[in-house]
């Protein structure tokens, strides 16, 4: 099997890869926009809808970085990482916009670290433990296949710095779920304990997938990735009922309050340092 091209036709529409994480091609997305909130745009749920994509990026940037050290390889450490770096911009930049639209003109720390977990509006999928390194990649699969079609459609926005935030993370998140894919077909495709893995990884997050196209219905477009993917690999593609609870409206695994505990830990210690 050659995995050189591996979802090429997926990538499609995205040829442009420059990634900030990677250093290079680094531009203010923000240059030249204009902050003012347009006339008809809800300010409320234009808050909302930055807080909620703001903690998915960050809680997925902290599982993401937990890699560091512990990959199957020192380039898949590096490029876990780098993925991590490319949503932890994408949370700074959300968390900034959602303090100057919410009226508390609060900074990003102030979100990211100052919040309990019952506060965060993250999807539940972000906040489970890494598990195996088949489970972090079907995740990831996931879950930037559904956050690439929102930021596809939010790239047209009304707000225009919403609109900027979302057309720089399209071009990031096209290489994550590249990224993912490619792995998934190695994988899936590779000895029989990386297909079976596979599978009890697919297993255990489907139930998590109707949570995100409830915060954002990109159903069909997701499915068809995940079956062009999943063919490939010789995976099947799994069906299972929702979980109750919606991570939206602050319902929380067990898993959360520690990642937080540890996230937040020094920031909380030192409320007033700067570095």
């Amino acid at each position: 099997m050659s995995d050189d091209h591996v979802y090429m036709t997926l990538a499609e529409g995205h040829e442009d890869d420059t990634r900030w994480a990677y250093g290079t091609g680094f531009e203010d997305p923000l240059h030249g926009v204009d902050t003012t909130v347009p006339d008809g745009v809800d300010r409320a749920g234009l808050a909302a809808l930055c807080l909620a994509l703001a903690d998915d990026a960050l809680i997925g940037a902290q599982r993401l970085a937990e890699w560091t050290t512990r990959a199957p390889e020192l380039e898949e450490e590096v490029a876990l990482a780098n993925i991590g770096l490319d949503l932890l911009g994408q949370a700074r930049l959300l968390y900034a916009r959602c303090g100057q639209v919410d009226g508390t003109d609060q900074g990003e720390d102030a979100y990211a670290y100052f919040r309990d977990p019952d506060a965060f509006r993250n999807v539940r999928l972000t906040e489970l433990p890494n598990g195996d390194f088949a489970f972090s990649i079907v995740r990831l699969l996931v879950f930037s296949s559904w956050r690439l079609a929102h930021f596809t459609e939010l790239s047209s926005a009304p707000d225009p710095v919403l609109a900027a935030i979302a057309a720089k993370g399209v071009k990031e998140l096209a290489y994550h779920r590249q990224y993912a894919a490619e792995w998934a077909v190695r994988l899936g495709d590779g000895t029989d304990e990386s297909h079976a893995r596979m599978r009890a990884a697919l297993d255990a997050l489907a139930p998590y997938w109707p949570e995100l196209f409830a915060a954002y219905d990109a159903r069909d477009a997701v499915l068809a990735d995940l079956r062009q993917v999943l063919d490939a690999a010789g995976l099947p593609l799994p069906e299972a009922e929702a979980l109750p609870g919606n991570g939206r409206d602050g319902d929380r695994t067990e898993h959360l309050a520690p990642l937080l505990a540890e996230l937040q830990s020094v920031a909380r210690a030192h409320p007033e340092a700067t570095w």
